[in-house]
C-alpha cells in the first residue's frame, strides 16, 4: 500500500497494540512529522519570547534557542524508539512506570497540556488570516483551522503523517523565502544586532523555553512512531525524530527572534505581516496551515490520551475510530472555548502555560526514560498494560509517584516565573534552573529506590518460591 492509500484510510485502531502485519513506514517518516509539524506560527512566536520576555540581542537569542532545542530534543527523541518496540501510544506505556491508576496522575496532567496548545495554535491561526483582512473577526480564521484540524485527527494517524510530509517541503521552502525577503527586501534596522542587551537570566530562560518546547513533545512521540515496524531500530528512531524536531523547530525559532527584533513591539503575527508585505498572504496562510497541523497532532494525541484515561477507569472497554471521534471534538470544544476566552491577553498567558509544563513534564520524562532503557531495557509486558488490576505493574507505583512529586517539589526553589519566583531564584538574580535540578534528582533517585524496590520484590518471589519447595 502506498503513501497516497494508507493516508486516506480511516484508522480504526486507537490505544490497542499495534500487530506486526499492520506495522509500516520508516525512519524517513518520523523526520518530516516532526520537521513539518513545527514549522509553524506558534513555533515563531515561542522564538521570539527569546528578545522580547527575555530580552536578549539577535546574537545570544541564536545561542540560546539553539542549545535549548538540541538538549531538549534528546529526551525527546529518546522516546521515538519506544513506539516500534512495544507499539502502544505514550500514555499506555506511562502504566509500566506509575501503575494503572498512578498512571492517571500524568495522563491528566498532558490532556490538559493538549488543551493548552491547541488553543494558543487556535488564537495565532485567527490572528494570522485576521491580519490578510483587518477589521473582521478572527473567528472565521481560528473556525478555518479548527475544521483542517479535526478532518485530520478523525481520519487518524497516516493522514497526519500525510499532512506533515506535504509541509515539510511547503512550510520548508516559504521559511527559506520569508528570511530571504525580510533580509534582503524588506531590510533589517541599522542598529539590529544591537538591540537588547545580554544577560543570564535572558539565556537560561531562553535554553529552557527552548528545551522545555522539546521536552513538551516527549508525551506524543510514540504515538507516531507505534505503526513502525519493530525492527526500525533504536538509532534510525532516534535520530529522525531528533534531527526533524530539532531543526523545525530552531529555524522558525530564529525567524522568530528576528521577527521580534525588527518589527515595532507589539503583535508578533502582525510583526511578521509587516515585515514580508509583499508576500504576507502566502506566509500566513502556509504557516496558519502548518497550526492545523500541529493542532491535528494534539488533537489525536489528546483524544489517545483521554481514551487511556476512561480505559483505565473501564478497562473492558475497547475504544475504536467512533470513541476518537467523539472524543476530538468534545476536545476542540475546550480549545475553541479557551482561545476565545484567553485570546486577548495570549502572550503573557501562553508564557506562563509553557514554564508550568516545564515543572510538570520534566520529572515524568527522567522516570520514564530511565525506567525504559536502564531498569527494563524495553522489556515490558504489555498485556499487563490492559489489565485491570495493572498486571505486573500493579495499580500504582508508589516509587514512581513519589519520585514524580519530589521532582516538582525540588524545582520549585529554583522556579522563576512571573506567577512565583522561588528563594533561589531570587537569590539568583531570576535565574530559572528548576529543570535541570528537576532532571539531575528525579532521575537517579528513580533508579536507586526502583532497583531497590524490585530487588526486594525478586527476594521475596524467591522466598516464597523456596516455602513452597
Amino acid at each position: 500500500m502506498n503513501n497516497r492509500e494508507q493516508a486516506t484510510r480511516l484508522e480504526i485502531s486507537t490505544i490497542q497494540p499495534i500487530p506486526l502485519d499492520q506495522r509500516h513506514g520508516t525512519a524517513a517518516d518520523l523526520f518530516t512529522v516532526w520537521f513539518g509539524s513545527n514549522l509553524m506560527l506558534l513555533t515563531i512566536v515561542t522564538g521570539g519570547l527569546a528578545v522580547t520576555v527575555f530580552g536578549l540581542p539577535f546574537g545570544w537569542a541564536v545561542i540560546g534557542l539553539t542549545v535549548g532545542n538540541m538538549v531538549g530534543a534528546v529526551f525527546m527523541a529518546l522516546h521515538a524508539a519506544q513506539g516500534p518496540t512495544l507499539g502502544v501510544p505514550q500514555m499506555i506505556q506511562t502504566r509500566g512506570q506509575f501503575g494503572s491508576l498512578g498512571s492517571l496522575l500524568v495522563v491528566g496532567i498532558v490532556i490538559v497540556m493538549y488543551v493548552g496548545f491547541l488553543s494558543s495554535n487556535l488564537v495565532l491561526g485567527g490572528e494570522a488570516l485576521t491580519s490578510l483582512a483587518p477589521g473582521l473577526s478572527d473567528l472565521p480564521g481560528i473556525t478555518l483551522v479548527g475544521v483542517i484540524s479535526i478532518i485530520a485527527a478523525i481520519w487518524g494517524h497516516d493522514l497526519i503523517h500525510a499532512y506533515a510530509r506535504v509541509m515539510s517541503y511547503v512550510s520548508g521552502t516559504v521559511l527559506l523565502l520569508t528570511v530571504a525577503w525580510i533580509i534582503w527586501v524588506h531590510g533589517l534596522p541599522l542598529d539590529f544586532l544591537s538591540r537588547n542587551t545580554a544577560s543570564v537570566s535572558g539565556v537560561l530562560g531562553t535554553i529552557s523555553a527552548a528545551a522545555l518546547w522539546q521536552i513538551a513533545y516527549a508525551p506524543y512521540v510514540s504515538d507516531y512512531s507505534r505503526y513502525m515496524p519493530r525492527d526500525t531500530g533504536v538509532r534510525p528512531a532516534f535520530w529522525a525524530s531528533y534531527w526533524g524536531c530539532t531543526l523545525g523547530s530552531a529555524l522558525p525559532m530564529v525567524l522568530g527572534a528576528m521577527v521580534g527584533l525588527a518589527a515595532p513591539k507589539g503583535n508578533l503575527v502582525a510583526g511578521l505581516a509587516g515585515l514580508t508585505s509583499g508576500i504576507a498572504p502566502l506566509v500566513l496562510v502556509v504557516f496558519s496551515v502548518g497550526v492545523a497541523t500541529a493542532n491535528a497532532m494534539n488533537l489525536y494525541c489528546g483524544a489517545l490520551s483521554t481514551l487511556t484515561f476512561g480505559q483505565t477507569v473501564f478497562p473492558r472497554w475497547v475504544p475504536r475510530a467512533r470513541a476518537r471521534t467523539i472524543t476530538v471534538l468534545v476536545l476542540f470544544g475546550l480549545s475553541f472555548a479557551g482561545a476565545l476566552l484567553g485570546k486577548d491577553s495570549f502572550l503573557d498567558n501562553y508564557t506562563d502555560f509553557i514554564l508550568l509544563l516545564l515543572y510538570v513534564l520534566v520529572p515524568w520524562t527522567a522516570i520514564n526514560l530511565v525506567d525504559y532503557y536502564l531498569l527494563r531495557h524495553g522489556e515490558y509486558d504489555v498485556p499487563s498494560f490492559f489489565r485491570q488490576d495493572g498486571g505486573i505493574y500493579g495499580r500504582v507505583n508508589a516509587v514512581a509517584v513519589q519520585c514524580y512529586v519530589i521532582g516538582i517539589l525540588v524545582e520549585l526553589p529554583l522556579v522563576a516565573t512571573p506567577l512565583y519566583t522561588g528563594p533561589l531564584a531570587r537569590a539568583m538574580g531570576g535565574v530559572d534552573l528548576s529543570w535541570i535540578v528537576g532532571l539531575a534528582v528525579t532521575g537517579p533517585g528513580y533508579y536507586w529506590l526502583a532497583r531497590r524496590s524490585m530487588s526486594r520484590r525478586d527476594a521475596q518471589l524467591a522466598r516464597a518460591g523456596q516455602m513452597r519447595a
